[in-house]
């Protein structure tokens, strides 16, 4: 999987992609992350890339050509499966859409600043919106790493036990069972007996109930 990131502050990104699960999927070559930094499509000395709105008003719009140049750019190398905005006005990111997009090849992820991107960016190029909550940050730089972090350790090979993956909260629609590791006890709170037992059957019957329970009590909604 390649993942082209459009942003006006690389630096932002580099450290999510430095280190743990995701350096390693980038290392084995599972996923390729480029930062494309739209300041060098920008015009004039100071690379501008954003001006006041019509209309008037607080705050600035990244203009639509420096944006425009530079996803073109980008196609006329390759053929992208998403072209993909991240702006709090766009689709609750959830597993279903992180699984979704770990089938593609190919996406481009474009990071808003300021007041936002020219509305014909989103005409014009944008094939999906995608947002990580119902809140403002500061740029898409964020929203970028937590969409990738949650689509690249789906991929095949990126955690060696590829079960893991599929045992994650939301998979199903529920929430994943608590989980218990050594010791068998402390300061008298013991781990339930069913997980020593040694019976695969009774231990995978006690996690879905767990996560039932857990789901109805703190999540109701997946259930509906």
């Amino acid at each position: 999987m390649r993942i082209d990131i459009i942003t006006l502050h690389p630096g932002l990104l580099e450290s999510p992609f430095s280190h743990s699960i995701i350096k390693r999927a980038i290392e084995k070559k599972l996923a390729e992350v480029n930062f494309i930094n739209l300041r060098s499509y920008g015009t004039g000395n100071y690379r501008q890339v954003d001006d006041a709105p019509f209309g008037g008003g607080a705050g600035m719009v990244m203009c639509i050509e420096p944006i425009a140049r530079c996803i073109e750019e980008l196609k006329s190398a390759r053929q992208y499966d998403e072209i993909i905005y991240l702006t709090p006005d766009g689709d609750l990111l959830n597993q279903a859409t992180a699984n979704n997009l770990s089938l593609l090849d190919n996406i481009i992820l474009l990071c808003g600043h300021y007041k936002g991107i020219d509305e014909r960016v989103r005409e014009l190029f944008i094939t999906k919106e995608i947002s990580i909550g119902d809140y403002v940050l500061s740029g898409g730089e964020l929203p970028a790493a937590v969409l990738c972090d949650s689509v690249i350790r789906l991929l095949p090979g990126v955690i060696s036990d590829e079960t893991s993956a599929l045992t994650d909260s939301f998979q199903d629609n529920l929430l994943a069972p608590p989980v218990y590791t050594r010791p068998a006890e402390y300061n008298g709170l013991k781990v339930p007996d069913v997980l020593l037992s040694g019976n695969a059957k009774q231990i995978e019957e006690w996690r879905l109930a767990r996560s039932i329970e857990k789901t109805k009590t703190k999540r109701p909604d997946l259930l509906a």
